[in-house]
């Protein structure tokens, strides 16, 4: 299996797989205690997770506080349900159907429009009645990567808050600054299970997990020292790695452009994410092609919506048709692909597609 989807998740490193198994525990070991205990196994198990805050908190903006979640869509809920600011939220129409479908959950839907390359154009005025600003720093889908400073500086400015969902930038990308970022473990090459939400210093919310009073009072529930142990290996691994990965996945980048020449583009050339390679080729059977490239893993679209059976929203807001957009592959590399998995996986593709007509 050549495995091309690193939007959806990216392989385990070894080295947080490796700090995982000491707290994973065990009948005979001793990294199984409750971090909440107050016994010597509890205080370990809370020392780990401690400095596995510390590691991911490293991700961020100097300051703020990291609260770990369940999952980045967790830690999402709890910033736009949690706000103590009353008005409505202005979001990005390319934005995670988590953002999106919390917004109109809420009832205080603002869509901010994108261009034909993905971007929220800097002079898009925001609604007067905007309390919170959504833009996302790099899309899932597409890869555009927005210009989140300016926008959290048009948040200020408008007194909202802004929250960056930097969960396909974070390890990647210098996170920008927000009043709240979130991210996740298994987005750069940690465990699947736990998130983290940042908050800047003087924000507040209120909890939507009550119970424990775990996580300073904002999210009840037993951490798994475990997973942020994981997920803080992960973290100190992507940053100390930052250069050397992005110059592997320039070269992979620029081989994939020349691969596939002969598909057009989805979203912008240069502002994006290069490990990211969203084509189409219009009139394709995606399913057809993915039911012939069975030892190949790629994606239709993002991994959250891949079931629904419905155009992706992303390719509608940036002008794609209905047929175009479901024409449309998305290809993810990253640390651990080769330049011969992916010219492999490229033949094996085109072939494919050949075939159709």
């Amino acid at each position: 299996m050549i495995y091309l989807d690193y939007q959806a998740t990216t392989p385990l490193a070894p080295e947080a797989r490796e700090e995982m198994l000491r707290w994973l525990g065990g009948p005979e070991g001793d990294g199984f205690g409750n971090p909440h205990s107050a016994h010597r196994l509890g205080r370990a198990a809370a020392a780990a997770v401690e400095r596995a805050r510390d590691r991911v908190a490293a991700l961020f903006p100097a300051g703020g506080r990291v609260i770990f979640t369940g999952s980045a869509t967790e830690a999402i809920n709890l910033a736009m349900r949690g706000t103590r600011r009353k008005g409505a939220i202005a979001v990005s129409a390319i934005e995670h159907a988590a953002v999106l479908d919390t917004a109109q959950a809420l009832g205080r839907a603002h869509i901010l429009p994108v261009d034909a390359q993905g971007f929220v154009q800097s002079d898009t005025p925001l609604p007067s009645d905007s309390a919170m600003v959504c833009v996302m720093q790099v899309n899932n889908e597409i890869g555009a990567v927005q210009d989140s400073v300016h926008w959290a500086k048009r948040a200020r400015a408008a007194g909202a808050l802004f929250l960056s969902d930097a969960v396909q930038a974070a390890g990647k990308l210098p996170v920008a600054p927000a009043d709240m970022i979130v991210v996740s473990a298994h987005k750069l090459y940690g465990p699947k299970g736990i998130g983290a939400l940042w908050l800047a210093d003087g924000v507040e919310l209120d909890a939507q997990i009550t119970g424990g009073g775990q996580e300073g009072g904002l999210r009840s529930g037993t951490l798994s020292p475990a997973l942020c142990a994981g997920f803080g290996a992960a973290a100190k691994l992507a940053l100390a790695r930052q250069a050397e990965d992005a110059a592997h996945i320039a070269k992979l980048w620029a081989r994939a452009r020349a691969l596939f020449a002969d598909w057009q583009l989805n979203g912008p050339q240069d502002a994006r994410w290069h490990g990211n390679l969203n084509i189409r080729r219009d009139g394709l059977d995606v399913a057809r092609l993915m039911s012939d490239c069975r030892d190949i893993a790629f994606s239709a679209g993002s991994a959250c919506a891949s079931g629904s059976g419905r155009p992706s929203h992303v390719l509608r807001a940036i002008g794609l048709t209905d047929a175009q957009a479901k024409s449309s592959i998305r290809l993810g590399f990253g640390r651990y692909i080769t330049m011969e998995s992916l010219e492999a996986a490229a033949a094996a593709i085109n072939d494919a597609a050949s075939q159709q007509g």
